[in-house]
């Protein structure tokens, strides 16, 4: 477990959903979820919206306690912590969060909104916190005088900027970016990507990135969990998911990303029905229902994770099948 600075064993999470009947019922917004982040890595979460991929990052962070499964960070298992054992803990796991408007405090100057953290976490003096706040705009492109605006003032891939510098201000080891460049135009994507790349050599961070883009994840990522209906169905090191996927959801998921290349054709895998509700989820393995490859035993028996070479899981009764 040292090798990790993150452990994710086991975990569910289930939360109450409103009934007209009285009835109480259950959404199962993650379901027996497993993996493990190495220092300094990048690990992204991908999958449809409404998999449990924000969900799974708020376990993470403590901001959600799961039902069953254990969350380590650091070497400490920080799933059975108290918000008072939590606290210290909470300025080496920072966000960044999708939407930059709305994260972001429109009340208060961008030098208060970054110094915040500093504020609460160190015993900084005013004049320490401003340094700090104006060295962290130089590094992520912004200038010192960018402090004394308000955040109507910038435009969304700068407000981004912000709020990668907020997440910066204590030296966290663990920085959980929650689909944080969906709300931006693509050429301002890849230059928030680029900034976070840099910073992550030079401030030796870890990153657990959620997104939905598979084209934004093979570009930031060095390891890959692939989501469905709240479970992990294959994690992978970047190379084999893309180049060698082993569960047909994942192939269905690759399928649709673009290939900028008018000339090269590319078949897209449609998958049939829809997708199942998180408040009723089938029996045995979760996408039977929309697996082309389905038995009768994917529809009785939920399939275990089974390691195919180092580092390579998959929930599936028969891997690789979609390669056939």
């Amino acid at each position: 477990m040292n090798d990790y600075l993150v452990s994710v064993k086991n975990v569910s999470k289930t939360f109450v959903a409103k009934s007209g009947l009285g009835k109480k019922k259950f959404v199962h917004a993650v379901n027996d979820v497993s993996f493990n982040i190495r220092p300094g890595e990048t690990f992204s979460l991908v999958g449809e919206s409404g998999c449990g991929k924000s969900t799974t990052g708020r376990l993470i962070n403590h901001l959600l306690v799961p039902e069953t499964g254990e969350v380590w960070f650091d070497g400490q298992k920080i799933s059975a912590m108290s918000e008072k054992e939590m606290r210290p803990v909470r300025k080496d796991v920072q966000m960044i969060f999708q939407d930059p408007y709305g994260a972001l405090n429109s009340r208060m100057k961008i030098q208060d909104i970054i110094g915040e953290p500093l504020l609460i976490h160190t015993k900084m003096s005013s004049r320490e916190r401003l340094k700090k706040v104006q060295e962290l705009l130089e590094v992520v492109g912004l200038n010192a005088a960018h402090g004394e605006r308000y955040p109507h003032e910038f435009s969304g891939g700068q407000l981004q900027r912000v709020g990668i510098a907020r997440a910066m201000t204590v030296n966290p080891k663990l920085i959980i970016a929650d689909e944080p460049v969906s709300a931006l135009d693509v050429s301002i994507q890849a230059q928030v990507l680029n900034l976070m790349q840099e910073l992550q050599q030079d401030y030796k961070l870890t990153y657990l990135f959620i997104s939905h883009d598979l084209s934004v994840v093979e570009m930031i990522s060095d390891s890959i969990g692939v989501m469905y209906l709240g479970t992990i169905v294959e994690t992978a090191p970047k190379k084999l998911l893309y180049g060698d996927p082993a569960h047909p959801y994942t192939k269905t998921l690759l399928s649709a990303v673009p290939i900028p290349d008018p000339t090269r054709e590319k078949k897209r895998i449609l998958l049939k029905g829809d997708l199942p509700s998180p408040v009723n989820p089938p029996s045995g393995c979760l996408f039977h229902t929309r697996c082309p490859y389905a038995t009768e035993k994917c529809s009785q028996e939920r399939p275990k994770a089974v390691e195919l070479e180092k580092d390579h899981f998959v929930k599936c009764h028969y891997p690789r099948i979609a390669n056939g």
